[in-house]
């Protein structure tokens, strides 16, 4: 029997949890009234649903739900929030687009299809590499290719207007080759601040390129068998490692790899992977996630006797395969060719999560050589329990469409799979082709009780919630990690082991480690991210990615605080509370410090000028008021309301950027604008665009999406000063107050944001960067 760990009269592990329950996973009606009473509903209109595909529904509903019981099993979020509620929705959280043509049909066919799956919810992948090079020539037309950065553009375009029609939130990855011709701008694409800020992007780096890499060779940029140019790997290198350095992007993806390791190798070809890269997918691929919460199986925790119980471990990865597996039989698809990819190969992608939190019960310290140990063994009975179970739905069910035994058993994580899982798979096949991957769990492990996400360690053993309050007033409360609330209730006021670390106690190397040693039975991929000291000199943490190539990882994101990433990984003292939502509006002083901009919007015959004028409060300086001013009449009603609308915001205080990603996102149906080579949707977009680069300059706005002005471009302050009824008095710009610590949540203004798992997600409300 594992530990019982929930608190006396409440199955939630922590109020934060039902928080999370409420705001995305209970059901309600069209009018707001739950219909999951409790969650136990919750767990009942899930395993109803997903036993309902099954010849006995009668017998596996009360498996399936006693799996549910207790967060004991965490199916995604999407299958939480979708299964049995009716709706016509997607169960799936990622995909991987089909391959894109290189003509101008083909790309805008991708387009379409991409706006179809973006706007059902999914978070999309595409390898832009067969898009020709900028500058190459389009036979036929007389004129010379954009390049693929210019149609990421549209698609970066297309995925802020589908998010502007309220759907919910999707993310997209972008992916080149490393041998591509534009590999170098592709690098430094998202330096500048406006540009793809609804892409992940990461770069595909082959054997080959690592090979010459080390031995300091030569590198050819090639496309359709033409050689572009020739440079040196090292350079290449190290400009990917510089980017991601100072703008925690590029990602890189050992594409090789993971094609090698591939179970599927001799029926697929994978050059892409799902947004947070622990799914590499071929053209079309989906597939569905889902966690073991290791957690909730630690027997005697902190105790003497603790272990993980592995019969419970191997009977709950049991039932969650077959679980998952109906999810495909029941969930729909937003393109045919998705559907047909799903039901032919049957992936999965079981994982685990609290892995941090189990390993502190079990008295192991995160990143040590015995954690690493542990965690592979652990990762090894998963998969041991995972392909068996398949095996036995085989059996029962048959095996994928495409399984071929031979070739099946000779490629991937079958050629090292223990004999008896093995002979097993040849006498009976499989019922799916690949079965395990690392998902992020930010929001399900929140729900779940706060517990570690994925194998990440803690972040932090508790920190400060500010809850808003249905009066309008804020409360705090401590929000504590499920292994420290417990320890807590076992021992009181006792200090917590020596063994117990946090994010800020551990080497690179140690997140190298554990992502190694867990990556060796998983046959898909692991979102996780490496985070370093803003301190690390370049050279090692270059080394960190040449550790995870070394160590057998499929791919690799690290994070590193610093001014334009922002300092999501400082602990300190968090910034004075914005003014409280019940509190006046602020009193205009007699006199602000603000800044104009000059904005012509192509095709007009009149330019724009944008002020926005600052107030400092709590020694922060912020956003007061707006003023537009046109010689175009026809603009004069429009910008009244829009600036006055803007002023009553920004006067009332509180989380006020959101008024940016409204601006920004405003789709003009009769087109948008090419403006410095960025595509705008809309004027209103482009005012938005103008007044977060006030934000920016002042420091208000300080987000992994809000990053500084790139190498090599002018300041956007056309001139600062103060502003009265005597009239303007310039001042220098650097003047301007100083830019609070941390980061802010874009949803709910908390502080607790993090980079975890390739994502960037807060704490406090559970939005994520990454759906």
């Amino acid at each position: 029997m594992a530990n019982d760990q929930n608190p006396i009269g409440s199955r939630f592990l922590a109020p934060i949890s039902e928080s999370i329950w409420d705001m995305k996973y209970r059901l309600k009606g069209p009018d707001g009234t739950p219909l999951d009473v409790t969650v136990e509903d919750t767990w009942r209109r899930v395993a109803r649903a997903l036993a309902s595909v099954e010849a006995q529904p009668e017998v596996w509903e009360p498996r399936f739900q006693a799996a549910l019981d207790g967060f004991r099993f965490l199916p995604a979020g999407r299958i939480v929030a979708g299964a049995g509620t009716g709706r016509s929705v997607t169960l799936f959280n990622c995909f991987v687009m089909g391959t894109i043509q290189d003509s101008m049909a083909g790309i805008f066919d991708a387009l379409k299809e991409a706006a179809l799956t973006m706007q059902a919810g999914g978070g999309i992948g595409y390898d832009f590499s067969t898009l020709r090079p900028r500058g190459a020539e389009v036979k036929g037309v007389g004129a010379d290719a954009s390049g693929p950065l210019s149609f990421m553009d549209v698609w970066d375009a297309m995925c802020r207007t589908i998010m502007s029609a309220g759907s919910r939130r999707g993310a997209m990855m972008a992916v080149l080759r490393c041998d591509h011709p534009d590999i170098e701008d592709f690098v430094t694409a998202k330096q500048d601040p406006a540009r793809l800020r609804m892409f992940n992007v990461s770069v595909l780096v082959t054997d080959p390129f690592m090979e010459a890499v080390r031995s300091d060779g030569d590198w050819d940029l090639v496309f359709g068998g033409r050689v572009y140019r020739t440079i040196r790997a090292r350079d290449l290198w190290d400009r990917i490692m510089r980017s991601t350095y100072d703008f925690a992007e590029p990602g890189v993806i050992f594409i090789d790899r993971i094609n090698r390791e591939n179970n599927l190798r001799y029926a697929e070809t994978i050059a892409a992977t799902n947004p947070c890269g622990e799914q590499p997918l071929p053209p079309y691929g989906a597939c569905l996630l889902g966690s073991v919460n290791l957690s909730r199986l630690v027997r005697d925790p902190f105790g003497p006797g603790a272990q993980l119980d592995e019969g419970d471990l191997r009977d709950l990865v049991a039932v969650a395969v077959r679980m998952m597996d109906d999810v495909v039989d029941l969930s729909r698809f937003p393109l045919p060719q998705q559907a047909e990819e799903a039901r032919t190969k049957r992936r999965i992608g079981l994982g685990v999560t609290g892995l941090a939190d189990a390993l502190m019960m079990v008295g192991l310290r995160y990143g040590s050589e015995e954690a690493a140990d542990w965690t592979r063994a652990t990762m090894r009975q998963v998969a041991r329990a995972a392909y068996l179970a398949s095996v036995d739905l085989a059996k029962e069910k048959g095996p994928f469409p495409l399984f071929d035994a031979e070739k099946y058993l000779a490629s991937g994580t079958m050629s090292r799979m223990d004999k008896d899982v093995r002979e097993a798979v040849r006498a009976h096949g499989i019922r799916n082709a690949l079965l395990t991957s690392i998902a992020p769990t930010g929001t399900i492990s929140l729900y779940a009780g706060n517990v570690s996400s994925g194998i990440e360690p803690v972040f932090a053993t508790a920190y400060t919630r500010k809850v808003l309050m249905p009066d309008g007033s804020r409360r705090e409360e401590e929000v504590v990690d499920h292994a420290v609330a417990l320890w807590r209730r076992l021992r009181g006021a006792a200090p917590l082991p020596d063994h117990v670390v946090t994010a800020q106690d551990l080497t690179p190397m140690d997140h190298v480690r554990m992502q190694a040693a867990a990556q060796e039975w998983v046959d898909s991929s692991i979102s996780k991210t490496i985070n370093v000291p803003a301190d690390i000199p370049f050279e090692e943490f270059r080394d960190v990615y040449q550790a995870a190539w070394d160590g057998g990882c499929k791919g690799c994101t690290t994070y590193r605080p610093n001014a334009v990433t922002g300092s999501v990984l400082s602990v300190a003292e968090a910034p004075k509370p914005e003014p409280k939502a019940e509190d006046p509006p602020m009193e205009r002083p007699e006199e602000l410090e603000g800044a104009t901009y000059k904005l012509r919007w192509p095709g007009s015959e009149h330019a724009m000028y944008i002020t926005v004028n600052d107030i400092v409060v709590d020694g922060r300086r912020r956003p007061f008021e707006v003023f537009i001013n046109s010689k175009n009449m026809e603009h004069y009603a429009w910008t009244v309301a829009l600036t006055r609308m803007i002023s009553a915001v920004f006067r009332r205080g509180g989380e006020v950027a959101f008024v940016v990603d409204e601006l920004k996102a405003v789709f003009d149906p009769r087109g948008g604008a090419w403006m410095g080579g960025k595509y705008v949707p809309s004027i209103l977009a482009a005012i938005g665009i103008e007044i977060e680069k006030h934000l920016k300059h002042t420091g208000f706005l300080d987000s992994a999406a809000s990053l500084v002005e790139p190498q090599g471009t002018a300041t956007p302050v056309v001139r600062t000063g103060k502003f009265d009824d005597a009239g303007w008095e310039e001042t220098p710009a650097q003047d301007a107050v100083a830019a609070p610590p941390g980061m802010a949540c874009p949803s709910c203004g908390s502080y607790e944001v993090r980079v975890q798992e390739g994502c960037l997600s807060c704490a406090t409300c559970g939005f994520s960067r990454c759906g």
